[in-house]
């Protein structure tokens, strides 16, 4: 797999300070990110609660990075109207978390947002195979979702590898990222199998300086 020329990085704002979360998307904005990634989570599909689309009109004015939005919830297709009115400039969902997933990402467009699938570690690549006509982004979960600072699981690689070639031979456009357990030994993985944006929240926001912490993620290869 030949690596990606340059990653998008995009931090996510779940390792945040969220006593000051407008200030903390400026700063990683300034410091050279290029999406805002922003964690929404229910409490029934992952064992966690974050927060809605209030906060991400909240967040909105902070930055003019593209919101990259990824719902943990089930159902999702109530709340996606809400989202994209918010600011959500992409809208993730996860293939697992309803029956009807080419519908949902229909939807998404025809509000004026990007369609994104995710998949857990457990769904195969093949899963979403019909759906490369319809969707902008494939994010492949590196660990399981739910919680931040989770170790990156390597058997996901392969998955990656074949996401990328699915991709090729499908012609399109279409973002193939990576969450959880990204940090600078990690990222080189990923983007060597093929992944071209990369989300990481403690590898940035756990340092002092975002601008560094950022540059460390993009391999040196694809500089």
């Amino acid at each position: 797999m030949t690596s990606v020329a340059r990653p998008l990085i995009a931090p996510s704002i779940l390792a945040a300070d969220f006593s000051r979360l407008g200030e903390e998307v400026a700063a990683v904005a300034k410091a050279g990110a290029d999406w805002i990634h922003l964690d929404v989570m229910d409490g029934h599909f992952v064992p966690n609660i974050s927060f809605g689309p209030q906060v991400v009109k909240a967040l909105r004015p902070h930055t003019t990075l593209p919101f990259d939005v990824h719902l943990m919830i089930e159902p999702a297709d109530p709340y996606l109207e809400a989202f994209a009115k918010a600011g959500a400039d992409n809208i993730l969902i996860h293939i697992e978390a309803g029956p009807h997933a080419h519908r949902s990402l229909q939807h998404i467009r025809a509000l004026g947002a990007k369609p994104g699938i995710v998949l857990c570690p457990a769904t195969p690549p093949e899963a979403v195979s019909e759906l490369m006509d319809v969707v902008d982004i494939i994010l492949v979960m590196t660990v399981n979702p739910g919680f931040g600072g989770q170790k990156f699981l390597t058997s996901q690689l392969s998955k990656i590898s074949r996401l990328r070639d699915m991709i090729t031979r499908s012609g399109r456009d279409i973002r193939l990222a990576v969450d959880g357990g990204i940090d600078a030994t990690t990222a080189p993985l990923a983007v060597k199998a093929g992944a071209d944006v990369l989300i990481a929240g403690s590898a940035i926001y756990a340092h002092a300086d975002y601008a560094a912490a950022i540059a460390a993620l993009k391999p040196q290869s694809a500089e």
